[in-house]
């Protein structure tokens, strides 16, 4: 597999010029105070598995308009109150069975992995959350699902689900609220991104890969799914592309970052052709944190650095708390 975008030298420099909507700011505060409106509290239910020596519970949160979402929260057995990792999934997947993910939690951490409402069915082990809104024409998948609308769009409900599991985390009596910090790979990493321009005053944010940034780029020249159903859908819908990026303005990782203080760690795969490069560095360029740095993994595709990059997680948040 070849380098699919800029040298690095090229990607260390690269901020796009990306349009920024003036209301932005009153748009996102307005929808999650509009969420927290609509429903508080949380329900937390063991959950069956075989395991014995972590505990694994079902928490059921309200999310965008106060809707059920689903988390699986994964923890040592202490009664000490623990730092959590809230971690977001890619594109298509859920959040699967109980006990699948068990290294955060192996490592001292609360974990806590939401599902992504309406997805789960395209690799992994099923999700458990619907979407109950319908969408105007779209192509399949969700990329393009309410695109024409900002207060329609399917990510502003997946952006606000994850600022809503945080607030829900917080709450947790095992959980230390002052240090919570967000992680994710591929669209899981670009939600954390957003949530973390969103909630302040994390400990840390760690998105892997991150899709969802630098839309008018990434739009025009990936050349593999997802990004490619907004690519197809304007191919049909030809006198429509001035008003869909208005709409993927409001949700940009890369316009986002400019609002994400917290210290941040990302990573980035120079063989990626599912997320450009350099759409993870407009972001990651683009950040207001002062306390950042980026993993770069020169030989790698999608997959980034698995394994290797959680281990470098763990180190990185530990010298943080």
């Amino acid at each position: 597999m070849p380098f699919t975008d800029l040298t690095l030298d090229d990607l260390r420099t690269y901020r796009p010029d990306l349009p920024e909507p003036a209301d932005l700011d009153a748009f996102w505060s307005t929808t999650i105070a509009q969420a927290r409106s609509a429903g508080s509290g949380y329900d937390l239910t063991p959950a069956a598995t075989p395991i014995t020596e972590l505990v694994i519970e079902d928490l059921a949160f309200p999310g965008f308009g106060g809707e059920p979402v689903r988390a699986w929260v994964t923890r040592p057995r202490t009664d000490a109150a623990l730092p959590a990792v809230v971690e977001y999934v890619g594109y298509g997947g859920g959040r699967g069975l109980p006990g699948e993910r068990l290294q955060w939690a192996a490592a001292g951490f609360v974990h806590v992995l939401m599902d992504t409402r309406g997805q789960g069915s395209a690799h992994g082990t099923g999700g458990d959350t619907p979407d109950p809104h319908g969408s105007g024409p779209a192509m399949p998948g969700f990329m393009t699902r309410g695109v024409l609308d900002p207060e329609t769009y399917y990510y502003r409900r997946v952006f606000t689900d994850g600022v809503r599991l945080v607030d829900a985390v917080r709450e947790l009596p095992f959980v230390d609220a002052s240090r919570v910090a967000v992680t994710g790979g591929s669209q899981g990493g670009g939600i954390a991104i957003a949530v973390a321009s969103l909630v302040r005053d994390l400990r840390g944010a760690m998105p892997d890969v991150p899709f969802l940034c630098d839309f008018p780029r990434a739009v025009a020249l990936t050349p593999r799914n997802p990004f490619t159903e907004i690519t197809q859908f304007l191919g049909v819908h030809r006198d429509l592309s001035d008003q869909v990026f208005r709409t993927l303005s409001y949700f940009d990782g890369a316009v986002l970052a400019r609002r994400v203080t917290v210290p941040s760690l990302f990573s980035v795969a120079l063989m990626d052709d599912i997320v450009l490069p350099s759409t993870v560095f407009a972001a990651y360029n683009r950040l207001a944190a002062e306390d950042r740095e980026i993993v770069v993994y020169a030989y790698n595709g999608h997959e980034g650095g698995q394994a290797h990059q959680w281990v470098r997680q763990v180190a990185w948040l530990r010298d943080r708390l």
